[in-house]
């Protein structure tokens, strides 16, 4: 087995991913400052990564027994492999295309946000769904949660994880265009580049319902001044802001 090496973190290579594995990647992990692509030969990758062979061993099961759960909040984020009977909210992904395992600390800077905002009832939109972690995590919290990404080929993989967690989320492919006429929204979940966020300002309030809040993450610490500057322009109020690492989580009312 080999391992082609990507620096860069998971939101960064986020749109390389979908390629990898129409190439042939058999699984998909984030190191430290790298993403990792496991595949069973090496290929000749226009990424700029670096290729590495393992040693020879059962690397899908010792990818497995490396990966552990992960607390975030009141969840608790479990591979389907992961027997779970403790405390906690379970959310049971399958690691695959889409990034949000719960191991980035922006999915668990948003999880846990979520635990605090949302109200059970509350119509939730999940901007740039992925695995559909965070509308899955709404759902269990008792929202009415709507998942969309302009990523086609990861919504099936969303699907498939509510279905195991016992959760009805609609997800739809598209961007924030598409999501609006099924708003508005009375809390919106977007972990996103900063320089997105700061495109999509003047458009968040379009999408939220009076009263409506936002929590933005996928932000480096760095460049938090691009959201906020942009998020003051619009007229919205900083409520909180979080950061774990080199990440922070904004959440903002109107």
């Amino acid at each position: 087995m080999w391992v082609y090496r990507l620096k860069g973190t998971a939101a960064e290579l986020d749109p390389l991913i979908p390629d990898l594995f129409d190439r042939g990647a058999r699984g998909l992990e984030e190191r430290e400052g790298e993403v990792w692509a496991y595949f069973p030969a090496p290929l000749d990758l226009p990424f700029g990564g670096v290729w590495e062979e393992l040693p020879d061993e059962d690397w899908l099961s010792a990818w497995r027994r490396d990966l552990k759960p992960v607390w975030a909040g009141p969840f608790v984020v479990l591979a389907p492999w992961h027997p779970w009977e403790g405390e906690g909210i379970p959310l049971v992904i399958e690691p695959g295309m889409a990034f949000g395992t719960g191991h980035h600390e922006t999915t668990r800077l948003a999880l846990s946000a979520l635990a605090r905002h949302l109200r059970p009832g509350e119509r939730v939109l999940d901007l740039g769904t992925g695995s559909g972690i965070l509308a899955i995590a709404a759902a269990k919290l008792g929202g009415k949660a709507l998942g969309v990404d302009i990523d086609e080929t990861v919504l099936p993989q969303a699907e498939e994880n509510a279905r195991r967690n016992g959760v009805g989320v609609r997800f739809l492919p598209g961007s924030l265009e598409e999501a609006l006429p099924h708003g508005p929204f009375d809390l919106l979940v977007a972990n996103l580049f900063a320089e997105l966020h700061r495109e999509l300002a003047s458009r968040y309030r379009q999408a939220l319902a009076p009263g409506g809040r936002l929590l933005l993450t996928g932000i480096l610490a760095e460049k938090a001044s691009l959201v906020k500057e942009a998020m003051a322009r619009e007229g919205f109020s900083l409520l909180e802001e979080e950061r774990e690492g080199e990440w922070v989580l904004l959440a903002y009312g109107i």
